[in-house]
Formats: C-alpha cells, sequence, structure tokens
C-alpha cells in the first residue's frame, strides 16, 4: 500500500470530484484539532448530494438561493457541495479551524469561477466562527436557516447538549437537519440516535441513495425536521436574543441528560457491538454494524479503499494497549 494513499499527517491536501468540478481541499491531521482533517462522512456527504440533485429535493432549481449552515465545517467539503447546487451557505467552525476553513473556501470558489463558464449555478459559500450555544456568534449569522448541515460533529457524548442546543436556535418551523455520521463508538452513537428522535423526526438515507463508491457500513446520513416548531424570532429581522435563545433552549440540558443508554460492549472494554436496526427513508431496517477486519485485496487500492483501509488501522492501533 502506497504510504501517500493513506490519510496521514503527510497528506496535506485531499483532492475530490464532486459535481464535475476538481476540487482541492488542504488539511493538517496532524495539529491538534480534529476539525482540520477532511473527514470520509463529508465526502459521502457530498457524493450523496451529487446522486441525488438530478430531480427531487436536492436539484438546483428548488436549492437556488435557500439559506444553508454547516456546523462544525472542518475543511468545508459537505457545505461546498451544497454551494455547487446553488445554496448560500455559512461554513461555521472553532477560531482555530477557521484560517485553514476560508483558505479551502477561497481557492475552491476562485477555480470554480476561472475554469466554468455556467457559473451562475454556483450559490455562495462564505466563512464565520461559531461556538456552539454562543449566543453572539448565533445572532451574527443570522438564523433562521433553511438547512442546517454537519459531518461527523458528534464524537463524544458531552457534545450532544451544546451541538442541540444551537441545532434549535439556528432552526425555524420548515428547517431541514442533515447530519452525516460515522459510527466509531456504540455509546455515543446510541445516544446520540435517541436524542436526535427526541426532539426530532428522524430518517436514516438508504445506501441505495448513495453513491455506489462513497458510502460505508460505518457511515451514516440523516435527514431530520424538528418534532414541534421552533420559536420563531419576535424582532422583523430575525434576529436571536437572549430570551429568544433561552425559551427554544430551555431544559435541553436536563432532557439530554435524561435519555437512557443500554450498556454497550464499549462499557465492558470493547469497541464493537452486535449492532442495533433503524429504519430508514424507504422503511427498511439498516444494521448498524462496526467495521469489520477484513484482508486487504491484492490489488491496487483506490483512493477512498485507501482511506477506508487506514481509518480502520488507525481504529485497531486506538485500541491497543501497549504494556
Amino acid at each position: 500500500m502506497e504510504a501517500d494513499r493513506l490519510n496521514s499527517p503527510s497528506t496535506s491536501v485531499i483532492t475530490f470530484e464532486v459535481l464535475g468540478h476538481q476540487l482541492q481541499f488542504s488539511q493538517d491531521p496532524n495539529s491538534k484539532h480534529l476539525g482540520t482533517t477532511v473527514w470520509d462522512s463529508s465526502m459521502v456527504f457530498a457524493k450523496f448530494l451529487e446522486k441525488n440533485c438530478r430531480k427531487g429535493r436536492f436539484c438546483p432549481s428548488k436549492l437556488k438561493g435557500r439559506r444553508v449552515i454547516e456546523l462544525g465545517a472542518g475543511c468545508g467539503v459537505a457545505g461546498f457541495g451544497m454551494a455547487l447546487l446553488g445554496c448560500d451557505v455559512v461554513s461555521t467552525d472553532q477560531i482555530e479551524v477557521v484560517s485553514l476553513l476560508r483558505r479551502n473556501i477561497e481557492r475552491n470558489t476562485s477555480r470554480i469561477m476561472q475554469m466554468n463558464s455556467n457559473s451562475d449555478s454556483f450559490g455562495s459559500i462564505r466563512v464565520a466562527e461559531l461556538d456552539w450555544g454562543n449566543e453572539d456568534h448565533i445572532k451574527a449569522v443570522a438564523p433562521p436557516f433553511d438547512y442546517i448541515i454537519g459531518t461527523d460533529v458528534v464524537y463524544a457524548e458531552h457534545l450532544l447538549g451544546p451541538l442541540l442546543k444551537t441545532i434549535i436556535a439556528l432552526s425555524g418551523p420548515k428547517t431541514t437537519i442533515m447530519l452525516g455520521h460515522e459510527i466509531r463508538c456504540t455509546s455515543v452513537h446510541e445516544q446520540m440516535l435517541q436524542t436526535w428522535k427526541k426532539f426530532f423526526e428522524v430518517k436514516i438515507v438508504p445506501r441505495a441513495k448513495m453513491d455506489s463508491k462513497y458510502q460505508h457500513p460505518s457511515i451514516q446520513l440523516f435527514i431530520m425536521g424538528l418534532k414541534t416548531p421552533a420559536v420563531t424570532a419576535e424582532k422583523p429581522d430575525n434576529a436571536v436574543s437572549a430570551e429568544n435563545l433561552d425559551k427554544k433552549t430551555q431544559g435541553i440540558d436536563q432532557q439530554v441528560n435524561e435519555v437512557k443508554t443500554r450498556k454497550t460492549d464499549r462499557e465492558e472494554g470493547q469497541n464493537c457491538g452486535n449492532g442495533t436496526g433503524v429504519d430508514d427513508l424507504d422503511g427498511e431496517v439498516i444494521k448498524e454494524d462496526c467495521l469489520q477486519v477484513t484482508r486487504l485485496p491484492d490489488g491496487k487500492l483506490s483512493d477512498w479503499e485507501a482511506r477506508r483501509y487506514g481509518s480502520m488501522a488507525a481504529r485497531l492501533l486506538r485500541d491497543i494497549k501497549i504494556t
């Protein structure tokens, strides 16, 4: 296996083709911040948009001018996919990630404007700092949004409360929430699902609707909507006041804490469970299996296959205790 095919600290740029555009995303996997790496669920998300953009809710004619906010944008792959379909996107992350995110957005926007004569199909994309739960940051991006998106934003249980507060504060009655998630820890995944189902109508995208190559049993896409209408802003400009935010997020911490998670294999000292069934968009059942260890193929790996085997290797190494 070629070393430069893996997403390693030496991999500084990921080249990714989506919607007819050859995009380049700088990353820094060697940094101390998780947001400076291109995670695979963001690529699965963008390729899902590509596959489903010819008709239905994701065609450019229906998305043109829609307001989108990306939470935990990292390197900006998922948000750029929405912008390519005509959306006006705000890609957000913590201040430590903003400079890398902005560089990726500016570089790829410039490439599209220079090389694509049909740039009218491109919406817009800008960068903003947003710490989850920060009232000033939320007010600055001017909610509500038509779509709230995020990929690989939940990797620890303590993030669920702040993320949920932020999603609700950014939502209106008709907001659609789209999240991509890679299952790495069964207990975190189960608590996340139970939390989402408490507040949202949750649908899981069937793998048949994903790109045939850019998918994996460990990666799921969720499409969600609020179960109850969000509290709308009282001011004409839809600004979010502190009082308004309190109304929309009141009691969330307590409700998240009340979500019970069943004992998992990880709590027994393992990382893989037996999986549970969840309804998808077509009423089928998806098995939430952990990534299984398989033999490496004898032939040359594609970029995507190399990334997935690299992810598997990283997970195995993480679990090994050297004594």
